[in-house]
């Protein structure tokens, strides 16, 4: 099957490689020239495991090209995606300005029927909205193609997103009443029902409902157990064995029920603040969504108080992890975008590491830092060392090698990768969350 996916961010791109990888032939379209011309290459602009590789299989296949030009990728194309960005506009609503633009766009170039696939996230009635704009347009152009709009949003976890991909535990598709693109759908995800699970079909509202559903239930799994972290410090308990206590019942399970400096990252913010622009303007009251953004942010101003009180004037910091999760270089709303100009107003000298996000980081951090090369570095003659992301290596270090290595003695482990006591006897004064 021919496909074109616009957009090649995280989604469109490992989506249009997926694509390719399971025999299809994709098109891949961007506005940008020179990610574009990078992606012929073999390049991807984007750190996801096993991604590049993928990539280059691919490209050497013939199966994937990229394109700037949308009328170029067209011509015989049955599936258009749209995986363009939805970033949230400052009343917390998504901005669906490019989603019209490629509603708009495909309707204006299509020279045959095609099935209009949205795959960014977006809010319920954006798929009526984007049928509303491709009728429009056909009208005007005069001509009677046949466009359906469907709704197949993606649940990929970054650092795992090509096997959520190629090994989904649902595909979820919404359509209104056309037949004829439920069958282009069946046929299109057949390499992966034959071996995976069955579609999920649904109306194109409910489809649309269910990923803000999805990040909004799972973010407030971390809400709750950061909740209770606060609980915890302020009781003599500890977090660690309240959440797995809870996270052992099979009606709670133990996944997400972690506490930490909170959530970070391009869905959970976006999208829990999107349900809650949706609670306004429909008018149905979504506390508990409230509650989830809320406690997320006072989770990460309350442990960064902590740091700011403990650390002397004019303290040297290590920080380490700069992404928001381990397994990739994503700094949207990363925590430490938040720390870092607060250490730097507070007088201090901040020096940072991670794995693999510090050029992502050299192009987004505009304050004075030091770049180090691995956490060891970064700690020397430090008077504090700031845990921000859980990458395994971090988790495996020599806590006594790095009380050697710092000047003072304070462990900020912002994602509770330690055990308290193992920092204690090396020698460091720990602080935790929750614990």
């Amino acid at each position: 099957m021919k496909i074109a996916v616009i957009g090649t961010g995280y989604v469109g791109l490992v989506s249009a490689v997926c694509f390719a990888e399971l025999g299809h032939d994709v098109y891949g379209v961007d506005i940008d020239e020179e990610k574009v011309a990078k992606l012929r290459e073999g390049i991807s602009p984007i750190y996801e495991p096993e991604l590049e590789d993928l990539l280059k299989r691919n490209l050497e296949a013939g199966r994937v090209k990229f394109t700037t030009n949308l009328e170029e990728a067209l011509p015989d194309t049955q599936v258009v995606f749209s995986a363009v960005a939805t970033p949230p506009n400052e009343d917390f609503s998504a901005d669906l300005k490019a989603v019209f633009i490629v509603a708009q766009s495909v309707a204006k170039y299509a020279d045959h029927d095609i099935v209009f696939v949205n795959k960014s996230t977006v809010p319920v009635s954006t798929g009526e909205k984007c049928a509303e704009v491709i009728a429009k347009t056909l009208k005007d152009r005069g001509v009677d193609y046949n466009i359906p709009v469907v709704s197949n949003p993606e649940f990929l976890r970054e650092g795992h997103a090509i096997n959520d991909t190629m090994a989904p535990d649902r595909i979820v598709v919404g359509i209104n009443g056309s037949d004829w693109a439920k069958k282009v759908m069946e046929e299109l995800y057949v390499p992966l029902t034959r071996t995976s699970k069955p579609i999920v079909w649904m109306s194109r509202e409910s489809s649309e409902i269910v990923k803000y559903a999805s990040n909004g239930f799972l973010a407030n799994k971390i809400s709750f157990a950061n909740m209770l972290s606060e609980l915890c410090e302020a009781t003599g308990g500890n977090v660690r064995d309240v959440t797995k206590g809870m996270g052992m019942d099979d009606r709670i399970g133990p996944r997400f029920l972690h506490s930490g400096i909170g959530y970070g990252g391009s869905c959970f913010p976006k999208d829990v603040k999107a349900l809650i622009a949706l609670s306004r303007e429909t008018g149905v009251p979504l506390p508990l969504i409230q509650a989830t953004h809320d406690i997320n942010q006072h989770q990460r101003e309350r442990y960064f108080k902590k740091i700011l009180d403990v650390l002397p004037a004019n303290a040297t910091v290590g920080l380490l992890g700069l992404s928001f999760k381990p397994r990739t270089d994503d700094m949207r709303e990363a925590p430490s975008l938040d720390l870092i100009p607060l250490l730097v107003k507070a007088g201090h000298t901040v020096r940072v590491h991670d794995p693999i996000a510090m050029d992502n980081a050299k192009t987004i951090v505009k304050e004075d830092v030091e770049w180090k090369d691995d956490a060891f570095s970064t700690a020397e003659n430090a008077d504090a060392v700031v845990v921000l992301t859980e990458w395994d290596e971090f988790r495996g270090l020599d806590l006594n090698k790095l009380k050697l290595t710092m000047k003072g003695s304070d462990l900020f482990d912002g994602r509770n990768i330690y055990e308290p006591d193992d920092a204690r006897k090396a020698g460091l004064t720990y602080h935790g969350i929750g614990l």
